[in-house]
This record gives C-alpha cells, sequence and structure tokens, in this order.
C-alpha cells in the first residue's frame, strides 16, 4: 500500500523517504494527482482510512491539552474517550501561549507535549495533531500571538512578515510532532495546518481560494514536512466547497475533510433546532469535491459555547443532548463518513485569560465529558453506543449510500430512510429519521427491504415499529455477526464480540415500549429464551422471526452457538466494551483483529486485561455496583478491580459477575469564610504621590493596526506589549481650570468593563453587557479644577480577550486600551500604561503570558504561593469586602488532605446570598488558586458561578493557596456573597492520581512597580 504526497513538497530529511511497495487502494488517483511517497503505515483510498493496512473506522475527539494544564490528568481523559468507543483525539497547540515572547517558544512543563503523547499511547488513542498556526477554537485571537497583531502584513495573508512571524514555532511544533508520528512508533496519524481557512477573506465562492490563499496553505504544510512530518495532511472546509482538496492545486491537502456546526450557538433557547443549517447533500458534494478521498468531517458539534450575559453550558449541553447525538450524528453517517472528529468531547477550562472574549472561564462546552471530567451526561452514553456499533461493522465502512425519499421503504411521507448498500458485502444499513428532522411526534411505519430470504416487510408477526420525536435508528440487513448472518434487526446494534470457543455474542437494544423484530436463518437451531420473558418467536419461510417489546426487563436468546442479547438503551449505556492488549505495535491501539471483553459495569470502565484466568478492570463508581461479563474469550473463574480482587459468582445464564461495594469517603474541606483572609489594597495608582516612572510611555505616533486613531499618539495596548487581563492607563494634564468633561473610547473585548477616576475621586464605571466590546463616553469632572495644578486620570480596563476570527479582514487586530480621548478644553494628555509585568518578556513562563494582569498584586507576583503576607492587614471578600470603589487583593492558605483512591471533582461557587447589599453591586472577581487564575466572575453579568479547579493545581494532599482581586464597578464598593469549596459526588476510581502541575511561588521580582 502506497501513501503519495504532492511533489512540491521537498523533505529535506532523506531518511525519511522509503522504497514504494506495491499500489493497492490507491488505484481511483490518477497519475496527475501523484504524490510523493513519505510513508506507508496510514494509506487510504475513497472509503476509508487503513492504519498499518487494516481498514478503520476513525472516531476521534477533539480535547486540548492546554484547557487542562495539568499533565497527570490526560490519561484520565483518553481513557474516558477510548471508553466511548472511540480510537482517535484531534488536538489543537496554542501558538500565542507557546510564543508569547517572540523567538522564545516554550515547550516544556504544562506546555510540554511528551506526557500527552505518552498518555495517547497508554490509552491506546491515535492523534490527529492541529498545531495551527491560526486555530480560532474560541481562543484569544485564535491562537495567534500578541505581538503578531501589531505586524504590517495581515493576519493569515502571504505577507511576508506573518509568515516568517510563523516559522519558529511551526519549526519548533513540527518536530515535536514528527518525533511523536506512528513511523516513530507515536500515536500521531493525521495532521492539519491552518485552521477552517475558508472563512478567510470573505470573498465571493468563485474567488476563492485566491492565489494568496493556496501560497498560504502551502507555506504551512511545507514547514511541517521541512521539521519531518510524513503522516496524511488533512483539511478542515467550512464552506464544503471542496477548497484545497486532492488535485485543486498548490496548496491542497491530501484528504479533504469538511466541518459543520449545525445545531448552532443559541444555547439560551436549547429546545429549538435550527434544521436551516441541517446537511441534505453531503455524499453528493463529497463525490464532486473529492471522490478518491474517505468523506472526512474534520470538527463536528459536539457542544456549543455560551457568553457573557447568557446562559451557563448546561444549556449547550441540552442543545446538543443524546437527542441531537441519535439526530444529527446519525445523518451523518447516512452520507457514509468515515473519519469524524467531535468537537468538543472534552472541553476544559480558559484559564488564565486564554479565551477570546465571547466566552466566559469555563469551556465545557456542553460536550459528553463535563469540565470536571465527568461522564454523567446522557449524550456520553449515546455516543458510545453509535461509536461501538461502527466498530463492528466493517460493512459500513465501504459502503454505498443511496438516495432516500421521504416515504421510500415505508410509504409513510413523514420517514425519511437513507439506504447504504453493502458494496460488495452482503449487509445492508437503513438510516431511518424523521422527515422533518426537529419532530417531537411518535411516527409509526412498516419497513420494506430486500434481504437474502426474499423481500420482506418488518415487522412480520404484526404491529409497527416506532419513530420517536427527534430520534433516529439504524436497522440492518445480512449484517455479519462473527460469521452468523443477522438477516435483520430493527432493533440497534450496540456491538457484538467473539467470546469463549469463539462463539458470538451479540447486543442489540432499543427505546422503552418500542416494539422490535429480529430474524436469523433457519439453518440455526429455533432461538430459546434463557434470561428474560415475552418473547414470540415464529417461522417465516427460512427465517426465525423474534419479536419483543422494550421494557426495562433484559431478554437472552440462543440460537445454537449464538447469543442474543436484547435490552433497553439505558441498560445499554451500562454496558462497556473493553479491547484487550494485544502485541506491538498495535499494543492498546484499536484493531479490528483485537480481542474484546464486554461487560456491564456501571459509572465507568476504562480498561480490560485478562492474566492467571482473571479478567482485570480499571474503572470508576459512584455507588455500589453489580459486574456482569457478558462476553469474554477465555475461561474466566475471577474478577479484580483497580486491583482488588472481588467475590465472584454467576449469573442466572451462568455469566461470571461480582459487586463492587462502594463507601462515600469522609471528605474534609476548608470552610472559606471561617479562614483568615489577608488583604492588600490592589490600586495603589489612585493614592497621592504614586510614581508611574517604570510605567510604559505612550508615544508611538503610529500603527500598524487598521483602525486609525485620535489624537498625538496611539495608545492600543497591543502597540506595546500588553495582551491580556487588565490594562491601567494613567493620563496627566496640568489643569487650566476650565475642564468640564473626558471622552474616553475604551475597548476590552465582549463583556469588558472599566473604572475611571481623576486623582483620587471616581468618575464612573462602564460595568459591561454581553454585546459591547467598546464603550464611548462623555465623563464629567468635578467642579472647579485648580489652574496649574498637577492631575492624573487613571483608567482600569478588564482586557476580555481578542476575538477568534476575522473573515474578510483583519478584525482579529480590533485594538484594546483606550481607542479615542478628548479632554475638553485642554490639549492633550501625556498617557503611560502598564498591562502585566514585562509585557511580551513575562515573568511567569511556567503559567504562560496571558496569566496575570495588570492589577498591582499581579505585577508584584502576590498572586503566587507564599507571598510576604505578613504584614498585610487581616480582612475578608466574603466578611468585610470594600467599602468604596477600588480594588482589593485578598489572600489565604489551607491544607487539603483528601482520601486516596478517589477522585473527588472540586470547585469554587460564587453566590450572592448575603444580607449585605454590596453583594448585589457591579464587581469583578478573578480566582487564583496556586498561582494559576482559574476563575474570572462578572457579579452583575454572568453567568458562570461555578468555577471547577482540577486535582493537580489543587493540591488534594497538601496545602493550597488562593488568591482573590476583587474590584469593585461601584461607589458603595462590592462584598463576595458567598464564597465555597465544594465537591461533587466522589468516585472510587481507577484513574492515576495526578503530580501537581509545577506551581513555582513567589520571589521578589525585579523590576516590579
Amino acid at each position: 500500500m502506497k501513501l503519495l504526497f504532492r511533489r512540491l513538497v521537498a523533505l529535506t530529511v532523506a531518511s525519511l523517504v522509503v522504497a514504494a511497495p506495491s499500489v493497492s487502494h490507491l488505484s481511483l488517483q490518477d497519475a496527475a494527482n501523484k504524490r510523493d511517497l513519505l510513508q506507508d503505515l496510514v494509506t487510504w483510498d475513497q472509503h476509508s482510512l487503513f492504519v498499518r493496512g487494516e481498514r478503520l473506522m476513525i472516531f476521534s475527539g477533539e480535547f486540548h491539552p492546554f484547557r487542562l494544564p495539568v499533565p497527570g490528568l490526560w490519561l484520565d481523559v483518553f481513557q474516558k474517550i477510548k471508553s466511548l468507543g472511540f480510537n482517535a483525539v484531534s488536538f489543537y497547540t496554542d501558538w500565542g501561549l507557546m510564543e508569547g515572547n517572540p523567538g522564545h517558544v516554550v515547550t516544556d512543563g504544562i506546555w510540554s507535549l511528551e506526557e500527552f503523547f505518552t498518555a495517547a499511547s497508554e490509552a491506546g488513542i491515535y492523534l490527529i495533531a492541529r498545531p495551527g498556526p491560526y486555530i480560532n477554537a474560541e481562543t484569544s485571537a485564535g491562537g495567534i500571538p500578541g505581538w503578531v497583531l501589531r505586524l504590517k502584513g495581515i493576519i493569515r495573508s502571504n505577507s511576508e512578515d506573518y509568515l516568517h512571524a510563523t516559522d519558529t514555532y511551526m519549526a519548533t511544533l513540527g518536530k515535536i510532532i514528527a518525533k511523536a508520528q506512528i513511523t516513530n512508533g507515536g500515536p500521531v496519524i493525521l495532521v492539519q495546518s491552518e485552521n477552517e481557512y475558508t472563512t478567510w477573506p470573505n470573498v465571493s465562492e468563485s474567488e476563492f481560494p485566491t492565489t494568496m490563499n493556496k501560497e498560504v496553505m502551502a507555506y504551512a504544510e511545507r514547514q511541517l514536512r521541512d521539521a519531518g512530518v510524513v503522516v496524511p495532511s488533512v483539511v478542515n472546509d467550512n464552506k464544503n466547497l471542496g477548497y484545497f482538496a486532492p488535485g485543486t492545486g498548490l496548496g491542497e491537502t491530501d484528504i479533504y475533510g469538511i466541518d459543520a456546526y449545525p445545531m448552532r450557538y443559541d444555547c439560551g433557547n436549547p429546545y429549538v433546532w435550527p434544521t436551516y443549517r441541517f446537511p441534505r447533500d453531503w455524499q453528493q458534494t463529497h463525490r464532486n469535491h473529492s471522490p478518491t478521498t474517505p468523506f472526512a468531517i474534520m470538527e463536528f458539534q459536539g457542544g456549543s459555547g455560551g457568553g457573557w450575559g447568557g446562559v451557563t453550558e448546561d444549556g449547550c449541553a441540552i442543545l446538543v443532548n443524546n437527542e441531537a447525538v441519535r439526530v444529527v450524528y446519525k445523518n451523518n453517517y447516512g452520507f457514509g463518513v468515515t473519519v469524524i472528529n467531535i468537537y468538543m468531547t472534552y472541553g476544559g477550562t480558559n484559564w488564565g485569560n486564554l479565551g477570546y472574549h465571547g466566552g466566559y472561564t469555563s469551556y465545557d462546552y456542553g460536550a459528553a465529558i463535563t469540565e470536571d471530567r465527568q461522564i454523567w451526561r446522557e449524550k456520553y452514553s449515546e455516543e458510545k453506543l453509535q461509536a461501538n456499533f461502527l466498530k463492528v461493522s466493517p460493512a459500513y465502512l465501504t459502503a454505498t449510500p443511496g438516495n432516500g425519499v421521504n416515504g421510500s421503504y415505508t410509504g409513510n411521507k413523514d420517514i425519511a430512510v437513507t439506504p447504504l448498500f453493502g458494496n460488495g458485502t452482503t449487509a445492508n444499513f437503513y438510516l431511518v429519521r424523521h422527515a422533518d428532522f426537529a419532530s417531537t411526534g411518535n411516527v409509526q411505519y412498516r419497513l420494506h427491504v430486500s434481504t437474502s430470504v426474499g423481500n420482506v416487510t418488518i415487522p412480520q408477526l404484526g404491529g409497527s415499529l416506532s419513530l420517536n420525536g427527534r430520534d433516529s435508528k439504524f436497522h440492518v440487513t445480512d449484517y455479519d455477526v462473527g460469521g452468523f448472518n443477522l438477516i435483520y434487526s430493527s432493533a440497534e446494534v450496540f456491538t457484538w464480540a467473539k467470546g469463549l470457543n469463539k462463539e458470538p455474542v451479540l447486543v442489540l437494544y432499543g427505546g422503552a415500549e418500542e416494539l422490535h423484530e429480529l430474524a436469523l436463518p433457519t439453518h440455526l437451531p429455533r432461538p430459546t429464551v434463557v434470561d428474560g420473558s415475552q418473547v414470540k418467536i415464529a417461522r417465516k419461510g427460512s427465517a426465525w422471526v423474534v419479536q419483543w417489546q422494550v421494557t426495562a426487563q433484559r431478554r437472552v436468546l440462543r440460537v445454537g452457538k449464538l447469543e442474543v442479547h436484547l435490552l433497553w438503551r439505558n441498560d445499554a449505556y451500562q454496558h462497556w466494551v473493553l479491547e484487550l492488549p494485544a502485541t506491538q505495535p498495535i499494543a492498546n491501539y484499536s484493531s479490528p483483529s483485537k480481542e474484546t471483553v464486554i461487560v456491564k459495569g456501571g459509572y465507568l470502565l476504562r480498561s480490560a486485561s485478562i492474566a492467571d484466568n482473571k479478567l482485570h478492570l480499571t474503572g470508576d463508581v459512584n455507588a455500589t455496583t453489580s459486574l456482569e461479563v457478558i462476553s469474554a474469550p477465555k475461561q474466566l473463574d475471577g474478577i479484580v478491580f483497580n486491583g482488588q480482587s472481588l467475590k465472584s459468582t454467576r449469573s442466572k445464564i451462568g455469566n461470571l459477575a461480582a459487586t463492587v461495594h462502594y463507601q462515600p469517603p469522609a471528605i474534609s474541606l476548608p470552610d472559606l469564610k471561617r479562614l483568615d483572609w489577608k488583604y492588600l489594597d490592589s490600586l495603589p495608582e489612585i493614592s497621592p504621590g504614586y510614581s508611574d516612572e517604570s510605567w510604559t510611555p505612550l508615544i508611538n505616533t503610529y500603527t500598524n493596526n487598521t483602525r486609525n486613531f485620535a489624537g498625538p499618539a496611539c495608545l492600543y495596548a497591543d502597540d506595546y506589549g500588553y495582551h491580556g487581563g487588565s490594562l491601567i492607563y494613567r493620563g496627566h494634564f496640568k489643569a487650566n481650570g476650565d475642564e468640564s468633561w473626558v471622552f474616553l473610547n475604551t475597548s476590552g473585548g465582549v463583556g469588558f468593563a472599566n473604572s475611571v477616576w481623576l486623582n483620587q475621586t471616581f468618575l464612573g464605571s462602564w460595568t459591561g453587557s454581553g454585546n459591547n466590546m467598546t464603550y464611548p463616553r462623555n465623563i464629567s469632572l468635578p467642579d472647579a479644577l485648580s489652574p496649574g495644578e498637577s492631575y492624573v486620570l487613571t483608567v482600569v480596563i478588564d482586557h476580555v480577550g481578542q476575538d477568534e476570527e476575522a473573515p474578510g479582514t483583519d478584525a482579529i487586530k480590533f485594538p484594546r486600551g483606550i481607542l479615542d480621548y478628548e479632554l475638553y478644553e485642554l490639549s492633550d494628555l501625556a498617557w503611560k500604561m502598564t498591562g502585566n509585568l514585562g509585557g511580551e518578556q513575562y515573568q511567569d513562563l511556567t503559567r504562560g503570558p496571558l496569566n496575570e494582569g495588570a492589577m498591582y498584586a499581579e505585577r508584584q507576583g502576590y498572586h503566587l504561593p507564599n507571598p510576604p503576607t505578613s504584614a498585610w492587614k487581616s480582612s475578608s471578600p466574603i466578611n468585610d469586602g470594600l467599602t468604596n470603589t477600588g480594588i482589593g487583593f485578598y489572600a489565604t492558605s489551607f491544607s487539603l488532605d483528601l482520601p486516596e483512591g478517589y477522585d473527588i471533582p472540586l470547585s469554587f461557587v460564587f453566590n450572592t446570598l448575603a444580607s449585605d447589599a454590596r453583594s448585589g453591586t457591579s464587581y469583578r472577581c478573578q480566582l487564583f488558586v496556586n498561582g494559576y487564575q482559574f476563575g474570572k466572575y462578572v457579579n452583575d453579568l454572568g453567568p458562570q458561578t461555578n468555577f471547577p479547579v482540577p486535582e493537580g493545581i489543587l493540591n488534594y494532599n497538601g496545602v493550597n493557596y488562593v488568591a482573590l482581586t476583587l474590584w469593585a464597578l461601584e461607589s458603595q464598593g462590592a462584598l463576595v456573597g458567598g464564597l465555597e469549596l465544594v465537591a461533587s459526588t466522589p468516585f472510587l476510581s481507577g484513574y492515576s492520581k495526578p503530580a501537581p502541575a509545577p506551581q513555582p511561588g513567589w520571589e521578589p521580582r525585579r523590576g516590579a512597580y
């Protein structure tokens, strides 16, 4: 098998070129499209990928390591994704976080990918690497570093200054990715450069891609190839117009993929489905655009995101819930997708100001795995059913989608059926759904199909099939179950496996109260019911027909050496399909040839192995849980769970069973209200005599920004090296006595705020909204300024991040800070500003360039563990707070000693329950935990009040340092109405306890002011 790449890419590493093996499944590619051979481990034809020569469905989940800055927890997330039945993970790296200082790419500590690759290999997860340089991903500036925003060249264009700015980062990441490729024994099998490039620029479809775009794509790919990346390249075309598909010329990629979010983003109305974006013609568009490559969806909607002043991520989880998974995901299968990546599968946290201005701290995304790594959302289980079905359905990978019309195969125009024909196999698949995707009604139907025993109408034993609202189903015909032919089944296939003596076990499921029917050939013995009741069995011609109505009761049939389990969907959710380890190089990776076990096991099963006739399982439980081995390839006489041998019994049908006993552990958490908090004024800038001698003078008379500035000097923060967190400006002037107002136009991004003082006099605040990214206003000054006296305007601005995307313009560069100003009756002011200490030469390489802002306590590093608090006064943000507008800094410490063997998600939760009216004013808090900014709480805007902080940032068995900035935006001050550390249900867990993320403490900072 050959893998061919475009000839324009010249590898400089001769050793990466290997001899060409014989051509097999690339015969559809004509000679003009052939590309230079680089490797032969990951190949493809028009149907699917091949990995090590085996045809494989790539079912991937998106997970960004930088959004979970605890490398020791990456394995936990990988295992939970693997337990879904997925076999891959797609991941971004964030250029803006890794090269915040031009020319200095940080790749150690939490920014190191080595443990990410190791954890993926241990879990058996293949990786799709997406280094950018642009990533979008709801990150500030889409992952573009702040220093790049001040370049003259247009971002993502072929301007030399922009392209050359990417060189160091792409070369560095390219080498790291190359080292982790499958060709070197690593997990990386695909790579994507750039991202959603078809959103930029916003020109007509007939004009895109332009020569510029082609050159940029070719440049980015050449950077990776020159660094030694040899695995196939992919693209995610969100316009689905064939851009950069193979054969399109300069900038083409190896495998064309699309990018789609049909459920959109209205989390405030999660039960309203925006069906105008639901696809109906993808199979034809793919044939038109890229007929020689598999149909790939490199990003498909797995959740959604909220914004300031909206609803929490729970609303987003409802919008893309288990019902949406059943409808829109299965719709994709109807187009024959064989490479699919769900964005997001684990979202994580926008800690340290890494998010874009339209999102708050949480990046939970309503994903299948919650921000605090739990899997209780029903969509997780629904995805598990689908991924495992496709894993054991090799005929699907080469099936040809047919054209279904409303009423076809059923005669009911309210039902749409899309067939997928076996294409060389006997199996056919019939995707049944509502003609109206969003229908909430129940529809009855009968299915007319052709099978190996002739044309049949299902059900044959009376009654009708039914389709509930917002549901879809796969019915199969002549489906192979380990050598047994399932003539048809209206119940959906969850999985099957060859058990003891290679005798298959098939697991089918349906929704509550649904009528279902299956048929098996009569050369098999008559089916017998060995567990359960109310099953109708009859012979129809040359088929045994079995009919039942789905209830919570399990039914088990034996048909010769075939065992069939008939389950209620919610019972199927409790079943886990676990791959057994194989020899190298497959090891823990997925392979069609691997042996598996099927176990009913409650909340989560992570992994399985067999040794000494015992099944060794790792997993998590949150209640006493029964385990039952449904299928295993060897005779077993015991079960070991998380290293503990369990007392084994036999179930009614002879399966090995055991019970995991759960006892909630004793958990002691501190009462934050009772702790000794230390207080420091963090706005000394308005104090008399404060010196800003060390601040950055704003004297630039030019800018490369496309927005023109007013006044003699540019005040844009990016132009002076400050790119996130918060910004403080000080404008000096001598009064003439006639000043009456000042005009300020400030920018901080959607949801931002500002406060303004004249010397020590508070002039007012803009408290923010979920719509404004800028706010121009006239501010009245106090009467009768003294002529000849010196005054200072102090402006504090909350920089909530850059925009993430720039379709058609350089809007991604839109400046933050003071845009325009005018002091009435005075010619001008002399401005200085500050942001994080050092700006681009940021102090804390461990936590990255965006973790800190301009506030005094941050510039001094007091948010880091063990600052010199002994001389600070005792004052609590919860009990005392601020009595005037301003910024207070509060710090405390506490110890945790949580029990071993339990995974215990913890969150800091804000509330406004205090009777003091100050708890209801407009204020903002930053929450620092052991130096990491893990929460930006906006009291009057929200919506987020719950801030999960993972183990490893919190020291579960040690001392923790917590700091809070409290910014009162109103003259009456502010009080944190309540702040608690709250535990979710503890899990008796087989996770690997993480080592703490690096937590360097406070040291005196050179040059701090």
